[in-house]
């Protein structure tokens, strides 16, 4: 009987990129009093603490990523964490599937899972998004995000919410001239809407694109990013191939959304920054471009969106 594959243990490191990239978009959290590296037959075991995810990093050609916080208690762990480490930024948002927890509404989503409520939802919506707001100038804060859309999770009565909570957050990454990362999940024609009505911010990211060439056409037509996560490995995803290739580099950034979506092949493996490489490989291929200058690109847009050093 063979044995069963340990999916809490971390992918061995690719091979090293030829230039430095940069995640632009992570959850990267502290680590908690009392943790210890697991290392299990030479592999890291679930959590990878941050000398782990620092060491990988730097052993691939990941020179920097940007880890988001976007619930209340992760608002400080974020920018505590960038502030510590060299490293990291951080980006700071209400997530869009917070948005109706702070407004009090409790309605079962499309996936039919019951919402559930921390303490920090006692903080009403305007609250919420103020505490953002109060936080968002602190050293190394580069961007405004994730915010947006989430009609995957959300019924009726919460995309209001969400929408309202998405407003503000385009009002304060156009008053702090910051970047917006957008979350956009199920939900194309609303998010082009609202950032059309609202008049998008300068420099606007669709965090973990998840759409297809005709998406992609209106992020070039407006001069909006997609930033790419391992989804667009998966054999499945196609349309998100087509995007990549549509669109014209210099709108092009790479992420992980660690410690979800890890790339193809760890598939189902945690995911951490150090993965973004084979991101970035396959996005190479998939241009046909060559993956040195491939990965300077990469870097150069991301410096230039975020305003890093």
């Amino acid at each position: 009987m063979s044995k069963k594959k340990d999916r809490s243990l971390f992918p061995p490191l690719p091979e090293s990129l030829p230039a430095s990239v940069i995640d632009n978009h992570t959850h990267v959290g502290p680590d908690r009093p009392g943790q210890e590296q697991n290392v299990v037959d030479g592999q890291w075991k679930y959590p990878l603490l941050i000398d782990g995810q620092v060491a990988a990093m730097k052993q691939v050609g990941v020179s920097a990523a940007i880890t988001v916080g976007c619930e209340i208690p992760d608002l400080d762990e974020a920018i505590s964490l960038a502030q510590s480490d060299e490293s990291f930024y951080a980006a700071i948002a209400i997530h869009p599937n917070e948005a109706p927890l702070h407004a009090g509404i409790l309605e079962v989503g499309p996936d039919g899972l019951e919402p559930r409520t921390s303490p920090h939802h006692s903080l009403s919506l305007d609250e919420a998004v103020a505490e953002v707001a109060k936080r968002a100038t602190a050293d190394r804060v580069v961007a405004i995000g994730e915010t947006g859309l989430d009609y995957f999770r959300t019924a009726e009565e919460g995309r209001l919410a969400q929408q309202e909570c998405f407003r503000a957050h385009i009002a304060l990454a156009k008053e702090l001239d910051l970047p917006l990362q957008i979350h956009d999940r199920e939900a194309h024609a609303d998010t082009v809407r609202i950032l059309e009505e609202e008049g998008a911010p300068e420099r606007t990211v669709f965090h973990c694109f998840s759409g297809d060439a005709e998406l992609a056409g209106v992020l070039a037509d407006n001069g909006w990013y997609a930033s790419f996560a391992g989804t667009v490995t998966f054999p499945r995803n196609e349309d998100l191939r087509a995007a990549a290739r549509v669109l014209p580099e210099q709108l092009i950034m790479v992420e992980t959304d660690a410690p979800y979506l890890t790339a193809h092949p760890m598939r189902g493996r945690p995911n951490a920054p150090y993965l973004v490489a084979h991101t970035v490989r396959h996005l190479a291929e998939v241009r046909e471009v060559d993956l040195g200058s491939w990965c300077e690109r990469l870097t150069e847009t991301t410096r230039e969106v975020y305003g890093l050093d």
